[in-house]
């Protein structure tokens, strides 16, 4: 009898072929909605694979809900939404992906930057309202983006796919991390170091590119949006709880900062019903990695962990290694 292979969205078929062969997969239909937990609780209660997205909370109920689970497959760098602890005491991996995203999020970044800077989403809308203003009208100026100085808070990967975009623009950029850089890869890659208050006050656009642990959370508070410039504009494709969005109302509605653009949010899939009122806000839900040839390549990573799994081999990206360890 074939294992059971439960996936909770439609992925690329390409890959899911792969798994077909060798496996009996059930795929939730929807990909416009969440799978819901009740559905979640049925199918991991019946698969020995869980194929999971990063939006499944795939916590201790659902956990020791799947009694035949012998697999969490999860098509995230960090799987955030696992409890990884729960999953290790039952003997279970927890597979992953490497960082493949880094460039593909980064053009995101860019484009919420130029859309939230150009007011690009507003003057659609008022297109297809009927509005045409003219090109002399005041309506939906906006902010400049070259020439201006661009902020990263973290220099990753993606952080510096930010600093190679910002080039292109002829921008400035400064940066800030726990560990300053050597001197001389500052000068490679052209960026100038700051405080994170110095970095606040001194940027045009400042993008969020910090990895979420406890240490930075809410690290954007009102403290630090008052730093700001009022010109300024927020960009968040990291991770939502990196920024109090409650903090970031306040300030968007006191005119203390320009505008904001977010990807992520502190309560995914909430979000706080006041940014979506402000049209000088940008939203998008949580699409950083969706490229067709990255969304592909995902895909087939995730079932190379699974064939890898299936056939008696420890897979390559693993997140607890530790239950391999205590089996060997």
């Amino acid at each position: 009898m074939q294992p059971k292979v439960f996936v909770t969205q439609p992925v690329p078929e390409a890959a899911l072929a792969r798994l077909r062969a060798v496996a009996d997969v059930r795929v939730f239909p929807d990909s416009e909605t969440i799978l819901p937990r009740s559905r979640l609780l049925e199918e991991v209660a019946e698969c020995e694979v869980l194929y999971c997205l990063l939006h499944d909370r795939v916590d201790r109920e659902v956990i020791d809900a799947g009694r035949s689970l012998r697999l969490l497959a999860c098509s995230a760098i960090v799987p955030a939404n696992v409890d990884v602890a729960r999953a290790t005491e039952r003997g279970i991996p927890v597979t992953v992906i490497p960082n493949i995203v880094a460039e593909t999020t980064a053009d995101l970044q860019w484009a919420l930057l130029l859309a939230v800077a150009r007011r690009v989403v507003e003057a659609d809308r008022a297109v297809r309202a009927g509005m045409f203003p003219g090109a002399q009208s005041q309506r939906f100026v906006g902010g400049e983006v070259h020439g201006k100085t661009l902020g990263t808070i973290g220099l990753g990967t993606i952080g510096r796919g930010t600093v190679y975009r910002a080039r292109g623009f002829g921008m400035r950029v400064v940066y800030t991390k726990r560990h300053r850089l050597p001197v001389a890869e500052e000068e490679a890659l052209g960026v100038q170091y700051r405080t994170l208050p110095e970095l606040l006050s001194e940027s045009d656009f400042v993008a969020v590119n910090a990895s979420y642990h406890p240490g930075t959370h809410h690290l954007i508070g009102a403290k630090e949006l008052s730093l700001m410039k009022p010109t300024a504009y927020l960009i968040n494709t990291a991770r939502g709880p990196i920024v109090d969005e409650a903090a970031l109302v306040d300030a968007l509605r006191a005119g203390r900062i320009a505008g904001a653009a977010l990807d992520v949010y502190e309560r995914e899939p909430e979000v706080t019903p006041a940014l979506k009122e402000m049209p000088n806000v940008v939203l998008t839900p949580h699409i950083g990695s969706a490229a067709r040839d990255t969304r592909e390549q995902i895909a087939h990573i995730v079932v190379d962990n699974i064939l890898e799994f299936l056939s008696g081999r420890r897979p390559h990206y693993v997140a607890n290694p530790e239950v391999f360890e205590r089996t060997a």
